[in-house]
């Protein structure tokens, strides 16, 4: 499978995992303090051939997530769930299978700049995204479901409308994970 775009990724471990799953390019941006020709390399990509923005299922990895997509606006984005890029205790993209690595890669969202949308505080709230005891949990598998990522609410709210989720998907998502837990 050959990918258009150049894929950004953390480090030298994750393109050698892109690699064994696809035919891309990528970035490296060498970690969390990404250096200002990193992100010139990055806005050049962007111009000339698109990006995907594929970084470690983490912390420091939706950091650098985000440090790009503010410096570069209108990437697409992978994700991988924290368990499929989990080996011996290690997360990162570098970890996952290329099974898992085709299939982030082919269900790929596009970040838009306006993020007034369909999905409101309140659609979060009436179906327990945003407090309670198993909100966070419910949030991983809406991520998940929408191969979106986990975020908190907030960020889970902005996803859902930068990443343009219909109202339909949201609902279909939602009536999923309700009928898991019964």
């Amino acid at each position: 499978m050959k990918i258009k775009e150049v894929i950004v990724v953390e480090g030298r471990d994750d393109t050698a995992a892109i690699k064994r799953a696809v035919n891309a390019d990528t970035i490296e941006t060498g970690g969390s303090a990404i250096h200002k020709r990193t992100i010139e390399k990055i806005r050049l990509a962007q111009q000339k051939r698109g990006v995907i923005i594929f970084t470690d299922p983490d912390y420091q990895g939706e950091r650098i997530r985000k440090i790009i997509s503010k410096s570069v606006p209108g990437c697409k984005h992978a994700f991988i769930t924290q368990e499929d890029g989990t080996k011996k205790g290690d997360i990162g993209v570098e970890n996952a299978s290329p099974d898992v690595i085709i299939r982030a890669l082919s269900e790929v969202r596009t970040e838009m700049a306006e993020t007034a949308g369909e999905i409101t505080s309140d659609d979060l709230l009436a179906n327990g995204l945003t407090s309670g005891v198993d909100a966070k949990d419910r949030r991983i598998k809406l991520g998940e479901a929408l191969g979106i990522g986990y975020a908190n609410a907030k960020q889970m709210l902005q996803r859902l409308n930068a990443f343009q989720i219909s109202r339909a998907e949201f609902e279909a998502a939602i009536t999923a994970i309700n009928k898991e837990r019964k």
